[in-house]
């Protein structure tokens, strides 16, 4: 496999662009907004320039990564792709739309994968004549930094497309780990939950978002505490995959935190608006 498209230009698009073409993929970056699409050619342009600066790679090595991604703004351009892997927001009926395209425009053998963190990859096979060929790829936030991938098998996909899906996860340098079609998969099932408490410890006034955060901190030896991790990833996607669980599961311990839901309404989003729990620059 040599050719990687990807659906979404975002901040996850955009780093798993960069993570393949600086493994020798030929990267097909699609998004209908061509303004982001420049965008993220100039965020890993920038990115590389800064690593020339720290003498972590030779500047050849920028025309030689940016030059294997080629921007697209028509879906029929992924038709050559050998996987696709689609980064569009934590909603169920947007996936399914890019499936559905996906399924007209790639032609058969084509691994079609999601990034989907929470959403079930069966439903999202089930508006697609070959559920078999898709797959989940959660790839975590920072991408560069994140060790781990989950991947996560639909109910009809073969060994086949998991075994080629795995092989990619090596190539990129990263842990892959199979989970189960479950909401929330692995990963977030445990994780939103503790984050989700602690926004209820700081709804209840039990502590300071910077006394939550420390006491995790010290008393579990983790590197960041729940709070400051929410801001990271974005307290709407911790929202999406949150209601993703208590919707799923039907159990109240998975019922989002009112002060979540407040946050995300005023748009404090965490780093990526400048404004979550904390204040970023």
């Amino acid at each position: 496999m040599k050719k990687f498209g990807i659906v979404g230009a975002g901040l996850m698009g955009t780093d798993i662009a960069h993570l393949a073409a600086e493994n020798g993929f030929s990267v097909i970056l699609y998004d209908i907004d061509e303004l982001q699409l420049k965008k993220a050619y100039s965020t890993i342009t920038d990115r590389l320039n800064r690593y020339v600066g720290f003498g972590r790679i030779e500047q050849s090595a920028v025309a030689e990564i940016t030059g294997n991604i080629k921007l697209h703004t028509n879906i029929e351009d992924l038709n050559n792709a050998d996987i696709v892997l689609e980064c569009v927001p934590e909603e169920l009926g947007k996936k399914q739309d890019v499936f559905r395209a996906l399924d007209r425009v790639c032609p058969g053998g084509v691994i079609l994968a999601t990034n989907t963190s929470s959403i079930s990859v069966t439903a999202i096979a089930s508006v697609t004549k070959r559920p078999d060929s898709v797959i989940g790829l959660h790839f975590l936030n920072p991408v560069r930094a994140m060790k781990l991938v989950e991947i996560v098998c639909g109910m009809a996909t073969t060994r086949e497309t998991f075994e080629s899906a795995r092989e990619i996860v090596k190539i990129f340098k990263k842990i892959p780990v199979e989970s189960k079609d479950y909401p929330g998969f692995l990963l977030n099932r445990i994780l939103m939950p503790m984050i989700n408490e602690a926004i209820y410890a700081l709804y209840e006034g039990a502590g300071t978002v910077e006394g939550i955060d420390r006491v995790m901190k010290l008393g579990i030896n983790i590197p960041m505490g729940p709070l400051e991790l929410a801001d990271m990833i974005g307290l709407d996607v911790c929202l999406a995959v949150t209601e993703h669980l208590y919707n799923g599961f039907g159990d109240s311990k998975y019922r989002p935190c009112p002060l979540l839901k407040n946050y995300v309404a005023a748009g404090y989003l965490g780093r990526k608006s400048g404004r979550g729990f904390y204040h970023h620059n």
